[in-house]
């Protein structure tokens, strides 16, 4: 009798594979000691990775001073949108600076849903000591000037390439000037920076020459050479005279302001209609509005 063989022996049926573990995810770098940890937006993830928090208000800053600088004469009211489109910015990110923004009083919204600068940045601006001390120092002169005048009287100071107006009075039936409180305007072409121009360093000048100059009118000085020739007489005279090249119709003399040591730190002008005014008595008035501006400056702070 044939034994039969044995059958094999059956292979073990496999379980589940235990699942496999979840990898971490990378935990942020604990902050220095005496720095807040990064925070997280939503709760989701990090804003800028784990750098500390020092390092992460550069760009916070920088994207808060471009929603602000989407503000200008010709829009001085914005809708969230709108803010975004002349930012640069997202939508979300827009919406959460402007919030901020409002809460601190940088800006003001209105019933309407639309965006202003508030007056709490007013507040700060004023305390530029470029602006305020000089322009309180000045303001007794300025308005003699327009007393005697009926004429446009202007205060400036030079900002890198640029001047910036400081103050503007206008006169009764004055010529319409295209400056402006806080306006910038070209060095080369207006009779303060034409002043300020000439008293800049040598490089700053070679700086603003070496660039296309705006042409205002058919008169506006364009070529180096023409410029170079207007700041050397402005220098050798004491005052700057710009004919006709920012409007038609429209002459300006200026004459520079100094500081205790002697560097100008302004300029103040009269805008008159061209034809109207000689420009020497324009000059004698100016200049003499200039020097008493000069002696009422508050003194420098001493140096440490």
């Amino acid at each position: 009798m044939t034994t039969p063989a044995p059958s094999p022996a059956a292979e073990p049926v496999p379980g589940p594979r235990p699942a496999a573990e979840p990898t971490p995810a990378p935990r942020p770098e604990p902050a220095p000691r005496g720095e807040p940890a990064p925070r997280l937006e939503h709760g989701s993830r990090l804003e800028h990775g784990s750098r500390p928090a020092a390092e992460r208000t550069g760009p916070v800053v920088a994207r808060a001073l471009q929603l602000l600088a989407a503000f200008t004469p010709d829009r001085r009211s914005l809708t969230l949108s709108e803010l975004s489109r002349h930012s640069g910015l997202p939508v979300s990110t827009a919406h959460r600076l402007a919030a901020e923004l409002v809460a601190w009083g940088a800006l003001e919204r209105d019933a309407a849903g639309c965006y202003h600068i508030g007056l709490r940045l007013w507040e700060i601006g004023s305390l530029a000591p470029r602006g305020l001390g000089l322009r309180e120092a000045a303001l007794p002169y300025l308005e003699d000037l327009s007393q005697v005048t009926r004429e446009n009287v202007q205060l400036a100071v030079r900002e890198g390439t640029e001047v910036v107006f400081v103050e503007r009075i206008a006169g009764t039936g004055a010529v319409p000037v295209l400056t402006r409180v806080g306006g910038r305007f070209a060095l080369t072409a207006t009779g303060v920076g034409l002043v300020l121009l000439a008293y800049a360093p040598a490089e700053l000048q070679e700086q603003v020459l070496a660039r296309p100059v705006t042409r205002y009118t058919e008169r506006t000085m364009t070529a180096p050479h023409q410029i170079r020739a207007a700041l050397a007489d402005t220098r050798a005279r004491g005052y700057a005279v710009s004919d006709r090249q920012v409007t038609m119709d429209a002459l300006s003399v200026a004459a520079p302001v100094h500081d205790a040591e002697g560097a100008v730190v302004a300029a103040v002008s009269l805008v008159v209609h061209h034809g109207s005014a000689s420009t020497h008595a324009l000059a004698t008035l100016l200049r003499t509005s200039a020097r008493a501006i000069s002696r009422a400056l508050p003194p420098l702070a001493p140096r440490t």
